[in-house]
């Protein structure tokens, strides 16, 4: 109903809370440590966790906004594939789609696969955010 008065920062955290959901339906079930992770996301930005259960349940009322510089869509891009790996089951539709985000998110087409990938493995093999980000910034020279 005040959607109208929301930030742009509140509307792109709405949008990349709404595309999570999606992720974690993906693979035709919720594992309820994606669910965790998506409330982790919005409570680290202020919301409750009642709000973004609320927004999962209902997302077709959010509009998608994009991030507005390179840093929030890698962000983003980050947030999904940890969150691919949350349930400790790669789903190839779950990565399909993360290679598919990345894309409509801004990036190359002909790198997003590559950086989807990146990121998997730099979770994987624990890397901080940040030295994936870095690295990933030297792969697409952004």
């Amino acid at each position: 109903m005040f959607g109208f008065f929301e930030s742009e920062e509140t509307k792109k955290l709405k949008s990349h809370l709404t595309n999570l959901g999606a992720l974690a339906k993906i693979d035709g079930h919720v594992d309820p440590s994606e669910i965790d992770f998506i409330i982790a996301i919005g409570t680290r930005h202020g919301m409750r966790a009642s709000e973004v259960k609320s927004l999962l349940a209902d997302s077709s009322k959010v509009a998608h906004q994009l991030p507005s510089n390179d840093s929030e869509r890698f962000d983003q891009i980050y947030d999904m594939v940890e969150m691919m790996l949350a349930d400790g089951i790669v789903d190839e539709n779950e990565m399909e789609f993360c290679i598919h985000m990345a894309a409509k998110l801004g990036f190359k087409k002909p790198v997003v696969g590559v950086l989807v990938r990146k990121i998997t493995t730099g979770v994987k093999d624990g890397l901080t955010r940040e030295d994936i980000k870095t690295e990933a910034q030297a792969f697409l020279n952004y």
